[in-house]
């Protein structure tokens, strides 16, 4: 898999990956919630001038069941050019992906034909205990120095703690636990870096027996899922300080830090305040000799009439936002908010981080509002925009509908669904009429995150601005 010059989906910097050419093809994960059928990697054209353009048009099957797809990233990226990136030359060829429940991990290879990739390898869930102690694969970065794959459980019955593992970049052989010294860190969830300045951040969730029969509603109310940020000396993989943004604010969960690698900040959503069930975004930034988190967003609940409410919020009478992704554009101008309970994508200007100026949203789903698409207006739509991605040129966003199996069925329990859409972004937010594969286009599997050909705003990390 090495190349005699560096692959060209690789830039050196955001600037230069901002002028990327636009994506053809996007990768979706698809998973069967019945864990009866295989879940697979839906392929969907991206080409506007295709007459397949919004439609799957490609579509690999895994070999077992019960994985529970969710996040999944490439083998390698951008970071491969960083000065003391070890594999200069390797190529974005394969696609990693954790089955989150099973905790198996599979290798794809998109090269031969991208429209069907083909499994090439696949990790036992005993590889990952052994080699690295943990479980429930999650977030995939590709790092300068391999493959770099947080987990939410330990190993076995353990519960935890959570991690980080490294998988070898050319054989993807798990080669251990990255953390040499974890602090107090306990809780896992997503994690990135600011790579030129030796700094890993770590959110929080929750244990393997918080998450996977949906939410508790008795360990939300007591303020035990994650509220805490981490911050790690990359290069000495050691713990250097936790910050916690206070037990009402559940579950900080996704990381985006700014894509310039001179700037030393980043931006975290939590999905709900116990006190009120807002949302809320907040900034991360080095203050003194300390890291500090700052909230700049706040989205509040909307008063619903409780027989519209699934019965775990009808005690409320409102819809909380539920933000459970963020996506942050290559430029790091624009901030792209998931409110999954309301159905809406917010999108804040953060030239200021500290001060975001919310710049337009589009509506689709929500638990009450139900927006239809306007490709197929008379039908109503479950699940809300969930995970968000965005092109590389920051021209389009890709936003799909299923957060969690067991969570889609305690918020939506007359069914999710499964839908993708596509919004174009200029001075305002426009739904593409033409793209809208849902329904029987994913063969009754949900849909989660989307990872576009060549890149996009979640996967590469850049080490010159």
């Amino acid at each position: 898999m090495a190349l005699w010059r560096p692959d060209p989906s690789f830039y050196a910097s955001p600037r230069d990956a901002a002028t990327a050419p636009p994506e053809r093809l996007a990768y979706v994960a698809a998973f069967d919630r019945s864990a009866t059928r295989p879940d697979a990697i839906a392929v969907v054209d991206t080409d506007p001038a295709s007459a397949d353009f919004g439609r799957v048009v490609g579509w690999t099957d895994l070999p077992y069941t019960g994985d529970e797809l969710h996040h999944f990233g490439w083998n390698a990226c951008s970071s491969a050019l960083c000065p003391t990136a070890p594999h200069p030359h390797v190529e974005r060829r394969y696609l990693i992906v954790p089955g989150l429940r099973s905790s198996r991990v599979y290798v794809l290879d998109t090269k031969d034909d991208p429209r069907s990739p083909v499994v090439t390898k696949v990790l036992p869930a005993s590889e990952l205990a052994e080699r690295a102690g943990y479980s429930r694969p999650h977030t995939v970065h590709c790092g300068p120095d391999g493959i770099y794959l947080s987990a939410l459980g330990g190993a076995g019955p353990d519960e935890g703690p959570g991690g980080i593992a490294v998988l070898d970049h050319t054989t993807f052989d798990v080669r251990g636990a990255w953390e040499a010294d974890r602090g107090p860190q306990f809780l896992a969830y997503d994690f990135w870096w600011h790579l030129t300045q030796d700094v890993l951040v770590t959110s929080e969730w929750g244990t393997p027996s918080m998450i996977e029969d949906g939410i508790v509603p008795e360990l939300l109310l007591g303020r035990k899922y994650g509220h805490a940020l981490h911050f790690w000396d990359l290069r000495r993989r050691r713990h250097v300080q936790r910050v916690d943004l206070g037990d009402r604010y559940q579950m900080p969960l996704e990381l985006r830090p700014a894509h310039d690698p001179t700037r030393r900040y980043g931006f975290v959503g939590v999905v709900i305040s116990v006190e009120d069930l807002s949302a809320s975004v907040w900034v991360w930034h080095h203050s003194g000799n300390e890291w500090a988190v700052t909230k700049v967003i706040d989205i509040p609940a909307e008063p619903a009439d409780p027989a519209l409410l699934p019965p775990a919020l009808q005690p409320f009478g409102a819809v909380p936002p539920l933000v459970t992704d963020i996506d942050l554009s290559v430029d790091d101008r624009w901030l792209y908010v998931s409110c999954w309970g309301t159905g809406e994508l917010k999108r804040y200007d953060v030239s200021d981080p500290f001060h975001p100026v919310e710049a337009g949203s589009v509506h689709l789903g929500g638990i009450v509002r139900r927006a239809a698409h306007p490709s197929f207006p008379d039908e109503r739509l479950a699940g809300g925009p969930q995970m968000v991605e965005v092109s590389r040129d920051g021209r389009r966003v890709y936003v799909t509908n299923s957060l969690y199996g067991a969570w889609d069925d305690q918020f939506y329990p007359a069914g999710v669904g499964a839908w993708q859409a596509l919004v174009h972004a200029g001075d305002s937010l426009v739904l593409d009429e033409r793209f809208f594969p849902h329904g029987d286009d994913f063969r009754g599997l949900r849909v989660h995150q989307t990872r576009l050909q060549g890149g996009d705003a979640s996967s590469d990390s850049y080490c010159f601005p």
